[in-house]
C-alpha cells in the first residue's frame, strides 16, 4: 500500500540555471547545493539561465534566456560528503588511498526574474 502524500502543489514558476559546470532546477524558496562560489554570505544573481517556465509560458534559450535572471541568498560554504580515492595495481603489492571533500556552497533561490 502507498503512503497518502499532502496535497501536491503546482509548480508555476521554475528555471533551469547553470553554475559550476552543472544544470539545476529551482524553484523561489528552495535551498541548492552549488559548487563552491567565491563570496562570501550575501546576495547572488544567475544569469545564465537555460529556460524558464512562467505560468503557462515555457521559454527556451538559444543557448541563454535573454533578460532572464535568478537571484538568491548566499547561505553559507560548507564541505560535501567525504569521498575514497584509491589507486590499485595487482600483482605489484601497490595501494595507495586518499579522501576528498568537495567545497560546496549552500544558496537560497528567492526570486526569478522575467
Amino acid at each position: 500500500m502507498r503512503p497518502k502524500l499532502g496535497k501536491i502543489q503546482p509548480m508555476n514558476d521554475w528555471a533551469v540555471i547553470t553554475t559550476g559546470g552543472k544544470q539545476y532546477k529551482v524553484v523561489e524558496g528552495d535551498v541548492i547545493e552549488v559548487e563552491k562560489i567565491g563570496q562570501g554570505s550575501g546576495p547572488i544573481s544567475f544569469d545564465e539561465v537555460l529556460l524558464v517556465k512562467k505560468d503557462n509560458d515555457l521559454v527556451i534559450g538559444k543557448p541563454m534566456v535573454e533578460k532572464a535572471k535568478v537571484k538568491g541568498q548566499v547561505l553559507g560554504n560548507f564541505k560535501g560528503k567525504k569521498i575514497r580515492v584509491v589507486k590499485f595495481k595487482s600483482k605489484s603489492r601497490y595501494l595507495r588511498t586518499r579522501g576528498h571533500r568537495q567545497e560546496k556552497t549552500k544558496v537560497k533561490i528567492e526570486k526569478i526574474d522575467f
